[in-house]
C-alpha cells in the first residue's frame, strides 16, 4: 500500500486553512498513487496554540471530521489526521483514520502525554491498541511519545498490526527518535512504522521533521528532511510476511519471564 507522509505544521490556529493544506496534499498523494495519507500530530489545529486547543477541539464526528471524510472520498484515498478531540468537557490528543470512501474507521487518543504542555491541555487516553483493516493490512494508531515505550509497540505486534501510523510532534533535541528508535521499533516488532512529524518553529518548540516509513528490516523506505515535504513509500505485505517468517523475535518470546515488567 503506497503511503504518503505529509510533513507539515500547516497553519497553526486555523482549522479552515489546515483543511485546505490537507486537501491539496491529498490531491498530490492520490496523483502519485497513494492509498493512504498520514499527517503530523495535531495537524488540524496546530500544536503549540495554548488555550486555542480547547477552543478548536471537536468531537470525532464533528464538522472537521466531515470535511476530512469529504476530501478523502473526493480524492479516493484514506486519511489519518491528528487533531484535538472534544468529548464533553474533556479534550484528548487524538488521531482519526478515515477510509477512501469517507467512512470513519478508527479513532485513537494519545495514552502517554509528554511534558507539562500536554498534561496541561489534554487528558490521556486509556486504549493502547486501536486498529482498523485497510487495503488488506491491519493498521494501528499511535501518537508521538507513545512509540517511545516499547511495551506499547509490542502490544500492537501481538495484536497483529502490520502498519503502525504515528503522527508526531518531535522536537529538538530528540531527533534520534526519528533517526534510530523508530526503525528499531519496526524491526523488533516486525511491522511497518509511519512516523510523521511537524517541522520548523512553533511557539516554544522547534520541530525537527525527519518523517519516515521504516520497514520490518529496520530500513527507512523514505525519509523527509527538515522542511515541509510530502514523501511516499510502500508498505508491502508480501515482504512483511517473508520478514516475519525469517525473524524469530515474536516466536522466541518467553512471556513467563516478563511478569516483573508490570
Amino acid at each position: 500500500m503506497r503511503t504518503a507522509l505529509l510533513q507539515s505544521s500547516g497553519r497553526p490556529g486555523s482549522t479552515v486553512e489546515n483543511l485546505k493544506v490537507l486537501d491539496e496534499a491529498a490531491g498530490r498523494a492520490a496523483a502519485a498513487g497513494a492509498a493512504l495519507l498520514v499527517t503530523a500530530e495535531m495537524f488540524l489545529t496546530g500544536y503549540a496554540i495554548g488555550d486555542d486547543i480547547a477552543r478548536l477541539a471537536e468531537p470525532a464526528d464533528g464538522e472537521a471530521a466531515d470535511a476530512v471524510a469529504e476530501l478523502a472520498a473526493r480524492h479516493g484515498l484514506a486519511v489519518a489526521y491528528g487533531y484535538p478531540e472534544r468529548d464533553g468537557d474533556t479534550v484528548f490528543n487524538a488521531v482519526q483514520l478515515i477510509s477512501a470512501e469517507g467512512t470513519r474507521l478508527a479513532n485513537y487518543r494519545k495514552t502517554h502525554l509528554f511534558g507539562c504542555f500536554e498534561r496541561d491541555h489534554f487528558t490521556p487516553g486509556d486504549s493502547p491498541v486501536v486498529q482498523a483493516e485497510l487495503n488488506g493490512l491491519t493498521v494501528g494508531l499511535m501518537i508521538c511519545y507513545d512509540v517511545e515505550f516499547p511495551e506499547n509497540v509490542r502490544a500492537h505486534a501481538l495484536a497483529g498490526t502490520d502498519l503502525l501510523l504515528v503522527p508526531t510532534a518531535q522536537m529538538h533535541p530528540f531527533q534520534f527518535v526519528a533517526e534510530s528508535v523508530v526503525p528499531v521499533r519496526a524491526f523488533e516488532n516486525q511491522m511497518y512504522v509511519a512516523y510523521v512529524n511537524r517541522v520548523g518553529p512553533e511557539g516554544e518548540f522547534e520541530f525537527v521533521g525527519l518523517s519516515t516509513l521504516a520497514g520490518p528490516d529496520g530500513v527507512a523506505r523514505t525519509r523527509a528532511g527538515r522542511e515541509e515535504q510530502l514523501v511516499l513509500a510502500d508498505a508491502d505485505p508480501v515482504f512483511l510476511a517473508a520478514s516475519r517468517e525469517n525473524n524469530p523475535y515474536l516466536k522466541d518470546r518467553r512471556p513467563g519471564l516478563y511478569g516483573s515488567l508490570v
